[in-house]
């Protein structure tokens, strides 16, 4: 499955959303549908005063379907689907989504659940709404960068105290460096890829969602 594109249905449908993914040339399956209650709780994670436009299931390396062929309870399950998704919410970053459905048949889905996507790209999450991708992404970093400023805070605090009492600031300073190498790095390695941007696509653009990606990641490195 190396198809990039995603099926797509407008989220004004809030009493169903039916997505079709196909997963092999001539065998169209049905991945869910995301009915009443379900659709507002994804929304919920929009700010006040936001709007969701769009509702997209990825068709990509990562939609897989599993047999299954037992039953959950008392329902029987022939196969679990899994895969990507979002959100896309009207001036501001859409909401990557991971999701699985169980399936009775290739044609009724009983049980359809959303959850964050770990590790979402931020390029992704700032250009399915292009209408302010730089904006965007200046957000989604100042948000990256002050969640890793607190991270940093109880690593910090605990070389200040192995220094206690020596009169030196050895683990002080030895934080500070990894700190100041890493950011060397996420700098040198977005400048990097900037020259591999996608046609089509600004390379400032491109190379501000690689820094806030990496930033993210050591964000994960620190937790």
């Amino acid at each position: 499955m190396k198809d990039d594109r995603a099926s797509r249905q407008p989220a004004q449908l809030r009493d169903r959303v039916f997505v079709v993914a196909r997963l092999a040339d001539r065998q169209p399956v049905c991945i869910g549908d995301l009915i009443g209650t379900d659709y507002e709780r994804v929304i919920q994670i929009a700010r006040d005063g936001t709007r969701a436009k769009d509702v997209i299931f990825e068709q990509d390396q990562e939609l897989t379907l599993e047999r299954y062929t037992r039953n959950v309870g008392s329902q029987f399950v022939s196969s679990i689907l899994t895969g990507n998704g979002s959100v896309v919410i009207d001036g501001a970053p859409s909401a990557e989504l991971s999701f699985v459905c169980l399936l009775a048949d290739d044609k009724r889905a009983v049980f359809f659940e959303w959850m964050p996507r770990s590790n979402p790209s931020a390029f992704k999450q700032c250009s399915r709404d292009a209408t302010r991708v730089r904006e965007c992404l200046q957000i989604l970093l100042q948000v990256a960068e002050t969640d890793l400023t607190q991270a940093y805070a109880s690593p910090f605090l605990d070389a200040r105290e192995r220094d206690q009492g020596t009169g030196k600031e050895v683990f002080a300073d030895a934080f500070r460096k990894a700190n100041d190498e890493w950011k060397q790095y996420r700098d040198a390695e977005c400048a990097r890829r900037r020259d591999l941007t996608p046609q089509g696509i600004p390379g400032d653009d491109w190379q501000l969602a690689c820094v806030v990606d990496l930033t993210r990641r050591r964000l994960l490195d620190m937790r």
